[in-house]
C-alpha cells in the first residue's frame, strides 16, 4: 500500500480531516462501563466495572484514551520513506504450504492463513479468526493463501476482533455466510449492524472486554481488552468495540492479541486468565514506531508482552501479507530470529498451512 496512510488504509476510507477525533480530560467525567447482560463473566480483574463507554456512544481503552491527529497522519504520508529503496528491492516472501484442510478430529491445530486469520481447532471444536481471504482495493496479498476458500465446510465459530478491513473483509464473510450458515459468529459489542447484512444466517453473539460466549462446556472463549480503535467510514469512529480473544479447553489455552497498542493490559490479561500456552502475537505494521505505536506493538514491544504474561509459546503474526507500514514485509520476524533471547528462546516461527502444533 503505497504511501496510505495507516488510519486510512485500515478504516478504509480516503478523506484524512474525518479522522479528526480526540478525547479531552473533561470527556473524562462522561464514562460509563457496559457489558452484554445475556453473557457471562467467567473471571473478571478485581474491581471490573465493565467496558468504558462515552456518552456519546464510543468506546475507549482501559489506560490509554484515542487520539487521531490530522498533523500525524499528514506527517507520515507526506514523508519519505527511509526504509523505501530496502523494501523496493527486497523480495522475500512467507513461506505457504498447501493446507489439507483438517476434518472434524479430537486433535488440536493452530493453522496460520496469512496477516491475523487462523483456522484453529481446540477440543473438537473449529474455528475462524480474522479471516480475509480475498484481496480488494485497499489491500494486496503478498502471501498467497494456502488453501481455497470454497472447500471450507466444517466451522463451528467465527471469531471478529475488530471493524478494521484487514481483519473484518465484507467479501470474504459475504462469501463465508454462503458457505458456513450454522456458525456463529464472536465478536465485540455494537458490530452486528455492521455483519448481519453480511452474514444474513449466521448467529452472532456480542461480548464486552472479559465477558465469556455462550458456548458448550468443552471450550470457554472470552473477548479480553486491546489498546487500539474502530472505524469503517467517516462517522462510526469507535462506535464498534475491538479487543482480542483468549480460548481455553482443559488441556490448552491460545491468547490471540488483535491489534494493539502496548500497556498494562498484557498483564492484566494473564493475571485474570491465566498465562497462555500460545500467543499469537502482532508485530507487523510498526513503523514509523512514532506514529504506529499507539495501535500497533513493535517486534520489541510484542516481546515484552509475552514475557509479561508468562506465556509458554510466541507466534508471530500480522505480517508478510498486507504491506501497512515503513518495514519491508519480513522485518519483524528478522529481529525476532536475531534476538531469541526476548521471547526466552520460545519463538515458534509460522508457516502459512502449517500446523504450528504438530
Amino acid at each position: 500500500m503505497k504511501r496510505r496512510s495507516f488510519l486510512t488504509g485500515l478504516a478504509g476510507i480516503v478523506p484524512a480531516s474525518a479522522l479528526l477525533y480526540s478525547l479531552s480530560p473533561e470527556d473524562e467525567m462522561t464514562l460509563r462501563h457496559i457489558d452484554n447482560p445475556k453473557l457471562p463473566y467467567e473471571k473478571k480483574p478485581t474491581d471490573w466495572k465493565g467496558t468504558p463507554q462515552r456518552t456519546d456512544g464510543t468506546f475507549q481503552n482501559l489506560h490509554h484514551p484515542f487520539e487521531a491527529s490530522l498533523f500525524s497522519v499528514l506527517k507520515w504520508k507526506l514523508a519519505a520513506n527511509p526504509e523505501a529503496a530496502a523494501k523496493k528491492k527486497d523480495t522475500r516472501r512467507l513461506e505457504v504450504e498447501r493446507l489439507s484442510l483438517i476434518k472434524t478430529s479430537s486433535k488440536d491445530a493452530v493453522i496460520w492463513l496469512g496477516h491475523a486469520s487462523y483456522l484453529i481447532r481446540l477440543a473438537g471444536v473449529t474455528i475462524l479468526i480474522d479471516p480475509v481471504w480475498l484481496e480488494n482495493w485497499a489491500f494486496k496479498r503478498f502471501s498467497a493463501l494456502p488453501f481455497d476458500p470454497n472447500e471450507l465446510r466444517e466451522v463451528d465459530y467465527i471469531l471478529l476482533s475488530h471493524d478494521h478491513r484487514d481483519h473484518c473483509d465484507e467479501a470474504t464473510l459475504t462469501l463465508l455466510g454462503q458457505l458456513l450458515p450454522t456458525a456463529t459468529v464472536l465478536t465485540g459489542l455494537n458490530m452486528s449492524s455492521l455483519l448481519q447484512p453480511w452474514l444474513p444466517k449466521n448467529n452472532i453473539q456480542e461480548a464486552g472486554w472479559y465477558q465469556s460466549y455462550d458456548l458448550p462446556q468443552s471450550i470457554r472463549i472470552t473477548f479480553v481488552p486491546t489498546r487500539h480503535w474502530s472505524k469503517r467510514g467517516l462517522f462510526d469512529t469507535n462506535q464498534r468495540l475491538w479487543g482480542g480473544f483468549y480460548l481455553e479447553s482443559q488441556d490448552r489455552s491460545i491468547y490471540f492479541m488483535g491489534d494493539s497498542g502496548d500497556g498494562p493490559h498484557f498483564k492484566q490479561i494473564a493475571e485474570t486468565l491465566g498465562p497462555p500456552d500460545v500467543a499469537l502475537m502482532g508485530v507487523g505494521a510498526f513503523k514509523p514506531e512514532w506514529f504506529m505505536h499507539p495501535s500497533h506493538v513493535s517486534p520489541s514491544d510484542a516481546a515484552k508482552a509475552f514475557r509479561e504474561m508468562g506465556a509458554k509459546t510466541f507466534v508471530p503474526m500480522h505480517f508478510g501479507t498486507f504491506d501497512l507500514g515503513d518495514e519491508r514485509l519480513l522485518e519483524p520476524l528478522d529481529w525476532l530470529q536475531a534476538n531469541p533471547a526476548a521471547v526466552n528462546h520460545d519463538l515458534l516461527v509460522p508457516v502459512l498451512g502449517r500446523d504450528l502444533l504438530g
